[in-house]
């Protein structure tokens, strides 16, 4: 029962003092059309993306965008031809300008991805553009995704301006762990707070970030995030902690076109940061393991447990706190547009991220490294712990 009463007080206190994490609702902020349209300059890196690039390079080459813009495709050891299909595409499709370039090995130090990023940011900048727009090679943006962004980078001030591109529900599993990845993110870092000038919490979405290039120049990018593991929250931290004003939503129409469609894929999506986020804190570890076990566990087995034994106490609490839970989860699934009774099934979803952040752990201390894309790298556990830091 006490553990019940515990769950409780820790739902009460999600619901009102987490930023309202739960809430659906913020969209780009308020924009209008600037009376001169910036430059962009559009990164993409992409490792083995062939299966990918034909249904989302297309609608990105295809940007209605009143202004200079053009894209930089960084082609990062690909085996399945991903350089030769993007310049195909952009052939038959038109639109803006594409680049397709190689950026060769990484070196010591470097994440695969962040290398790649750097060796297309070092190409835009040659055109000197007043903005860049980082996005990954499965992301889908509507035709006026670009021209939404800057309008709102610009109205609002702002020096990055990311969205939690929509990402694919369509087999069983995605429908089970997906709207429950972007609520435990949203949980960790509230967007509310991350637009907030002066605050800690910084945050972004790796596949779609309008970013203005002084910005990047100011906060270092990439070279100041070169060895994160989760370089989407390490990049907003950096531009924020040099004086950037950040903001973070949920997108309407940019989708990741991705298929996750086993749990084994979902899960070495999730197990790569884990730990990392943990700051490789066997610690944080277990107190992680406790917490979720307290906050997401306990309430339904106390409320069965309870009936079972009699005890109308523990069977009232935990069932309060299952309510609660199970409310908070109805604007994700109804974004999502998954039927509601899935926020019923969430507290066995978190006991499946729980198993993936202790596995998580278990293949760091087995030395095997973070990865992107088949890559493997070592990574210092002291720049690990810097840039994991919230």
């Amino acid at each position: 029962m006490w553990i019940a009463a515990a769950s409780l007080a820790a739902w009460l206190w999600l619901l009102v003092g987490q930023g309202f994490f739960w809430r659906t609702d913020l969209r780009l902020p308020p924009r209008r059309e600037p009376e001169h349209w910036p430059s962009v300059c559009v990164v993409v890196p992409a490792r083995d993306e062939a299966e990918v690039l034909p249904t989302s390079l297309p609608p990105l080459l295809a940007q209605d965008y009143p202004g200079r813009a053009e894209v930089f495709l960084v082609d990062d050891g690909s085996s399945d031809g991903t350089g030769d299909l993007a310049r195909s595409l952009a052939e038959r499709a038109g639109g803006l300008p594409l680049t397709v370039t190689s950026p060769g090995e990484p070196p010591a130090g470097w994440t695969g991805k962040l290398w790649a990023v750097r060796h297309g940011m070092t190409l835009a900048r040659a055109r000197e553009p007043e903005f860049l727009l980082l996005t990954d090679a499965d992301i889908a943006h509507a035709p006026d995704s670009l021209r939404e962004l800057v309008a709102s980078a610009t109205a609002g001030g702002y020096d990055l301006v990311s969205q939690m591109a929509r990402l694919r529900v369509a087999s069983v599993w995605e429908r089970l762990v997906v709207p429950a990845f972007v609520y435990f993110f949203a949980q960790l870092y509230p967007f509310r707070w991350i637009a907030r000038r002066g605050g800690r919490t910084a945050a972004a979405a790796g596949g779609c970030v309008l970013l203005r290039a002084d910005a990047a120049e100011r906060a270092r990018i990439p070279d100041a995030i070169r060895h994160a593991v989760i370089d989407d929250v390490a990049l907003a931290r950096a531009v924020k902690g040099a004086g950037g004003h950040i903001w973070l939503g949920l997108a309407e129409r940019v989708d990741s076109v991705r298929p996750y469609p086993r749990l084994a894929d979902l899960w070495r999506m999730v197990a790569r940061s884990a730990y990392a986020q943990l700051r490789h804190n066997p610690a944080l570890l277990v107190g992680t393991v406790a917490g979720l076990a307290v906050v997401y566990l306990a309430p339904p087995v106390a409320l069965f447990a309870g009936l079972a034994a009699g005890s109308a106490g523990a069977a009232l609490l935990g069932g309060l706190a299952w309510l609660v839970m199970t409310a908070t989860y109805l604007p994700m699934l109804r974004y999502y547009r998954q039927p509601l009774w899935l926020a019923l099934t969430l507290p066995a979803t978190a006991f499946l991220y729980l198993l993936m952040t202790v596995d998580s752990a278990v293949q760091h201390y087995r030395g095997r490294g973070a990865a992107w894309k088949g890559r493997t790298y070592a990574r210092p556990d002291t720049a690990a712990a810097e840039e994991s830091r919230p």
